[in-house]
């Protein structure tokens, strides 16, 4: 008698361990294929906060879901964002105040948007705190640099000698103009494919500003042929930042420049 509920013991613990085994496996599986929430920055126009469909839809066909982040100023209130985001995406649009680097300002500077600017600056700061992983694009990298330290040219053509132009007449989906990436760095990795034999390969560009001074703890991955930065990334490599806008050729079907998406999402699932 002893023997058969010994046996029926050791027969239900058997089934019990392969059922818990296979409920791991299913939660599991499930979490692997859980997609990450990439957060997107934003800009204020008539009192409506917005951020393009190119960057959202770039972050949709590389794998994530993308929410779009409110301007506000409210500190907790961003503490409580990057509590829920898995990776963060700066667009692009105004003028950085050069005052966030202590210059005054060059009779060239563009519009601003100081509300913007406290707001994307210590979006940046506390999120690169956290080891969350950022993608600057455009203003983006200029604010990913100014907030770790860096500075600007406020104006390329009057600060820049021989400057090629950098804000082009052409569709977002066109390379006005060519750029020269570093080997051994993170952007190489993920443009190679679309390089040419000199590490050359042709972008957009719709700026007039540019990183002039590097922020802490950043490197220049990557020039336009007049000198111009057309690239960072951070040391520890949570953090890419773009000159030109990659989003332009993904909305319109040109995949060259998809995996700097597939980067961000893929770096935020670990």
């Amino acid at each position: 008698m002893k023997s058969k509920i010994l046996k029926l013991f050791i027969r239900n613990l058997f089934l019990l361990t392969l059922f818990v085994a296979f409920s791991y496996n299913i939660v599991s599986a499930q979490s692997d294929n859980k997609k990450p929430l990439i957060g997107i920055s934003s800009y204020s126009e008539s009192d409506v906060v917005k951020a393009g469909r190119t960057y959202i839809e770039s972050v949709r066909k590389a794998g994530g879901i993308a929410i779009v982040i409110p301007i506000t100023t409210n500190v907790e209130q961003i503490d409580e964002i990057l509590e829920r985001i898995d990776a963060l995406v700066m667009i692009g649009g105004e003028d950085l105040s050069p005052f966030y680097y202590k210059e005054e300002p060059n009779r060239f500077l563009g519009e601003v948007a100081p509300e913007r600017d406290v707001f994307d600056i210590e979006l940046i700061k506390k999120a690169h705190k956290k080891g969350i992983p950022i993608l600057g694009v455009c203003r983006g990298e200029q604010a990913l640099n100014v907030a770790l330290g860096g500075t600007l040219f406020q104006d390329i053509p009057s600060q820049v000698s021989g400057s090629v132009q950098h804000n082009q007449k052409a569709p977002r989906n066109y390379g006005a103009h060519s750029i020269k990436v570093e080997e051994n760095t993170l952007l190489y990795s993920l443009l190679k494919k679309g390089l040419d034999k000199n590490n050359h390969i042709r972008v957009n560009s719709f700026h007039h500003q540019a990183v002039k001074d590097l922020g802490k703890g950043l490197k220049i991955t990557a020039r336009a042929l007049d000198g111009v930065v057309e690239a960072i990334e951070s040391e520890d490599g949570k953090a890419l930042g773009v000159q030109f806008h990659p989003e332009g050729f993904v909305y319109s079907g040109d995949d060259t420049f998809l995996p700097i998406f597939k980067w961000i999402v893929d770096k935020a699932k670990e």
